[in-house]
């Protein structure tokens, strides 16, 4: 096209330009500042939830003697971990490489600046990146903290200083990996943009190409379709497993069945399941990466399903004990946060009531009658409670996602839309990711449990068992009486 008015023409071709500026601007990702503070906020909530939440629940749960030892094993927990995460944890988790462990392209948290982005679950909405640094870095540290509850009062504390970061090498980075890695919405629309935009056929099957290549980019279980939105395989199933496996190995404490060994502080365990219920807010209302419906939906779920476990649980064991316990309650309330863990995001309230409810039962039967019939020392139900609830959230995450009961469905970023929903394809794609995780998390674990055997030995001397591990491993006492 030729301009008679040269004045006019550079209007018209400043225009031009300025309109495809806007419109390249427009279809970057952008980062909202809600959403940064957000997902900062609930970076903080889930680190309150291990330290001081989850020290105090388990360690009141111990007796006296053993109190420090509980604290310091997760405090250290936390400690190495978050080193571990931003030196190689964060780069072998989120970046590509294969199905199974990323690469090392961000290792040191190379390339990951202020002004570098990571996506969300909408399309052009992303965060800071070394805000989801921040966020996931904190889900590292509490997944091997809860594995100390299986074999408290009797481990070393050299032992655990090499287990926790072996386990969390070797263990929870694939699986998170596994389970949480995928190129993203942005990623995916744009390839499906491309694909859609294209006229002949030698276009189309590049862009196909590329489409399949984009989708493929992605981690094992995620690639088979599990769902899990904020960790039932990847936190509670993998701790569970290891904890038992661990508890096994090291075997009973000394005077375990014999003598009584009833927690030392149940209000110490009170304000610890209190602050788990507040910080869980950030872990599966978090886990939308935006504040947006999603989170909302989270949210509610974590109010509801919570509620619901800790009340099945304690009228449970009422009706078959006589009384209702306050340690019964706190029980069923943290199985109730982590059955709703997977399904927070996807399961309707009335979906995540029904959820809390099954496992509170289901969870009081494990920590008492399965645990008495085959005599095993999962000190603090670790096993019971993180394992078995984990199992029942991600299986009926499965079930709850469906729109005929409430739940979001499933959606489709290639179609924009919630996709076509089956039952029975979506439960067996959970119970594949259940399954992996616990041979992974399992025969890992029990050989790693081996290998610090070999090296430093897992337990103390029964003397300093018996005089308690606050003195035997740290020279302290928790209360001076």
């Amino acid at each position: 096209m030729t301009y008679k008015n040269p004045y006019r023409a550079g209007l018209v071709t400043f225009a031009v330009a300025m309109l495809a500026a806007t419109s390249a601007f427009a279809a970057e990702p952008t980062v909202n500042k809600g959403d940064n503070a957000w997902m900062m906020t609930s970076a903080v909530l889930v680190l309150l939830m291990t330290i001081p939440g989850l020290a105090l629940f388990y360690g009141g749960l111990v007796r006296s003697k053993n109190m420090l030892s509980v604290l310091a094993h997760v405090f250290y927990t936390v400690c190495v971990c978050v080193l571990l995460w931003a030196l190689y944890g964060y780069s072998v988790t989120f970046t590509g490489g294969s199905p199974y462990i990323g690469g090392f392209s961000k290792l040191f948290l190379a390339g990951v600046t202020p002004e570098t982005k990571a996506a969300t679950f909408s399309v052009g909405a992303n965060i800071s990146e070394l805000v989801y640094v921040c966020f996931q870095m904190t889900f590292a540290a509490i997944t091997p903290a809860l594995i100390v509850g299986a074999f408290a009062e009797r481990m070393k504390f050299s032992a655990l200083a090499l287990f926790i970061p072996l386990w969390v090498t070797l263990i929870y980075f694939p699986i998170a990996h596994m389970v949480w890695y995928w190129a993203g919405p942005d990623a995916i629309a744009d390839a499906a943009a491309v694909l859609a935009a294209a006229t002949d056929d030698a276009a189309k099957a590049a862009a196909q190409a590329k489409l399949d290549e984009v989708m493929a980019d992605a981690g094992q279980i995620f690639l088979w379709g599990a769902l899990d939105f904020a960790g039932g395989t990847v936190v509670h199933i993998n701790a569970g497993i290891a904890g038992i496996v661990g508890a096994l190995i090291v075997g009973k404490r000394i005077g375990f069945g014999k003598e009584l060994m009833p927690p030392h502080s149940l209000v110490q365990t009170m304000i610890g399941a209190a602050l788990l219920w507040v910080g869980w807010f950030g872990f599966n209302a978090g886990s939308a990466l935006e504040a947006s419906g999603s989170a909302a939906l989270a949210m509610t779920n974590t109010f509801v399903a919570t509620a619901a476990a800790a009340l099945s649980w304690m009228f449970a064991e009422w009706i078959v004990k006589g009384k209702p316990s306050l340690l019964g309650a706190l029980s069923g309330c943290v199985a109730g946060l982590v059955a709703v863990t997977p399904a927070a995001g996807f399961s309707g309230p009335m979906g995540a009531i029904v959820l809390g409810l099954v496992v509170g039962i289901v969870c009081l039967f494990f920590c008492s009658v399965v645990k008495n019939a085959f005599g095993y020392d999962d000190a603090l139900d670790v096993f019971g409670i993180h394992c078995v609830g984990g199992i029942i959230g991600a299986l009926g995450t499965g079930i709850l996602v469906s729109p005929l009961l409430g739940g979001t469905g499933v959606y489709d970023y290639v179609a924009a839309k919630v996709a076509d929903y089956d039952m029975m394809t979506q439960v067996i794609s959970q119970a594949k990711a259940v399954g992996l995780t616990i041979v992974w998390s399992g025969v890992g674990s029990a050989i790693l449990y081996k290998v610090v055997d070999l090296v430093v030995g897992l337990r103390p001397t029964p003397e300093a068992e018996r005089e308690g591990l606050d003195l035997a491993d740290h020279g302290e006492r928790a209360y001076n009486m």
